[in-house]
């Protein structure tokens, strides 16, 4: 009921975080006027008379947050824990346990445990499921529970979670912990740097830096940049990381904004490290925002290969706002374009279908624009690679697979059901994929396809006409031919969701630095990367 009524309430409040900072840009000053003073006599009237007792934060921060919504997902309010975990994660230092965690109605799930960090050193693995933090029972905290996990450093907790159905306890003594930008670099036997940049915080252009000269002095003749999974980070450091490869005063990303002082063009600040090294990066679907800022500057200019899937097309630019009380806005001020003038964005939030959706630029739609020596590149959101391999890509069922956690809790299953001690040759046999696949069945796997949510717009029409009794068997038909379609998928889309399973399972016995070092004998898209490095030809006929 609350949240119903305040959801009303939301399009007046947008003014209160947006507009009031803002009102030169406004014309209409007096609208915002009144239609502040209107939710602020209206606030009060239902604090102060509404039949049962109300939680003016908890109202308000709905209000907010139903408001922010019909904009896009990164304009966002941030209350002051918030503000201290994006300062931590663009530091990349912080206190706790050490562990990815996913926080779930009743759990917290722990997701990855970094290596010799306290989750790790007590015992915790990927799966498990936290139920109790001292005398604090997960599913009864009001708050963000995850936020019990951090702390002072050298204290302690106990934890009560659930591993396969079993309750178990331990302790954790938290700890400083650093998450490194470049958690793994190597040389690999072909004298080929391969390098892995996780998220652009404020380490990732000297990490990056410091990667690429150690690789040059042990004998490094080609670079492998690996930016897969990479959600981005700090405009900033993308420019800079741009620059260790791209010549200084040449200009990488602009930002256009309806709001004048918003536009804004970004050059390279300083000498670079290695213009001419030959360079591959490695993007996919989960590439985005600085990832594609790299990506887009290095394609634009020629200056080297871009291998594996098309990247997110995250190409909104936020910039943090402050509010009253260390709270923030965090909010969308203008877009992203490459060199070559290319908009990295792909889905447009002012245009909606009926189902309110944002619409995705279609294919007959991109613009086309020329990198520096003439190739042909097209915009439509994110960056499209000179490569493209199938184990890189994201499907519909691929991602409604992640979205439902069926890859990692298959990884979970497979885990405890099978010793491997060694996995540097490991692969995911026919078996074991079918095995995922009854994995599927027995949970109840679905997901829902585009033409099955024009089909249901087509029974409701029907109905509404009254001739769905009429058209019932027809309909019927269609939906039979849907689903034996829907279970080919699995299988017609099998190189991505194995590469993706692989990447789970292999997390699980050695943590991320192994799965890294796995990668170098037997990744698809690095494999693909070190042919093209080592044939000249090749990759001089790509960049032409």
């Amino acid at each position: 009921m609350k949240k119903r009524i305040v959801r009303k309430l939301a399009i007046p409040l947008i003014l209160i975080g947006i507009f009031v900072s803002t009102v030169s840009f406004k014309s209409d000053f007096f609208e915002i006027a009144k239609q502040i003073e209107i939710f602020t006599t209206l606030f009060k009237e239902i604090n102060m008379n509404y039949v049962d007792e109300t939680n003016p934060a908890q109202l308000m921060d709905t209000a907010i947050k139903s408001m922010l919504s019909d904009l896009d997902p990164y304009t966002n309010y941030w209350n002051e824990q918030d503000v201290e975990e994006a300062r931590i994660y663009s530091a990349g230092e912080y206190t706790g346990i050490g562990a990815l965690v996913k926080t779930e109605p009743s759990v917290l799930t722990i997701v990855e445990t970094y290596k010799d960090y306290p989750a790790d050193k007590a015992g915790l693995k990927p799966g498990d499921e936290i139920l109790k933090i001292d005398n604090v029972d997960v599913a009864e905290f009001a708050e963000n529970a995850g936020e019990l996990l951090n702390g002072a450093p050298n204290s302690s907790m106990n934890i009560t979670y659930r591993r396969q159905g079993q309750t178990k306890t331990t302790t954790i003594k938290r700890a400083a912990v650093e998450v490194s930008a470049v958690p793994f670099f190597k040389l690999l036997d072909d004298r080929t740097g391969y390098i892995v940049l996780s998220r652009f915080n404020a380490k990732a252009s000297s990490e990056v830096a410091r990667a690429v000269k150690d690789l040059k002095s042990q004998g490094a003749e080609k670079i492998i940049l690996d930016l897969r999974g990479n959600p981005g980070g700090l405009l900033g450091e993308a420019i800079n990381v741009s620059n260790i490869f791209l010549p200084k005063d040449q200009l990488i990303v602009t930002t256009k904004s309806a709001i004048e002082k918003y536009n804004r063009e970004y050059f390279t600040q300083k000498e670079p490290i290695d213009t001419s090294i030959p360079l591959v990066i490695l993007v996919n679907g989960r590439s985005a925002s600085a990832s594609e800022i790299v990506a887009g500057a290095i394609q634009d200019f020629d200056r080297g290969v871009i291998v594996g899937a098309r990247s997110f097309g995250k190409g909104l630019v936020q910039r943090p706002r402050d509010l009253a009380y260390g709270t923030q806005l965090k909010i969308t001020i203008s877009r992203y374009y490459t060199p070559s003038g290319r908009c990295i964005q792909a889905l447009d939030y002012r245009r909606r279908d009926e189902n309110g959706k944002p619409v995705r630029t279609r294919v007959e739609d991109y613009n086309e624009f020329t990198t520096k020596n003439g190739r042909k590149v097209f915009d439509g959101g994110g960056i499209l690679p000179d490569v493209k391999l199938p184990s890189s890509e994201y499907s519909d069922v691929t991602q409604a697979l992640l979205q439902n956690d069926a890859i990692f809790d298959f990884a979970t299953e497979y885990y405890y059901s099978h010793a491997i001690e060694n996995t540097s040759d490991f692969i995911f046999s026919d078996s074991d994929f079918n095995n995922f696949k009854q994995f599927l069945s027995k949970t109840g796997f679905s997901y829902q396809t585009k033409t099955e949510l024009e089909l249901d717009k087509i029974k409701q029409t029907a109905e509404n006409e009254d001739i769905d009794k009429e058209i019932s068997s027809e309909i019927q038909d269609i939906q039979k031919q849907i689903d034996a379609h829907k279970k080919q998928e699995i299988d017609e889309k099998k190189p991505e969701i194995v590469s993706l399973l692989t990447d789970e399972i292999i997390k699980r016995y050695t943590y991320k630095e192994g799965l890294y070092e796995y990668y170098t004998r037997h990744n698809p898209e690095i494999l693909e990367a070190q042919k093209i490095l080592n044939s000249p030809s090749r990759y001089s006929e790509i960049l032409k």
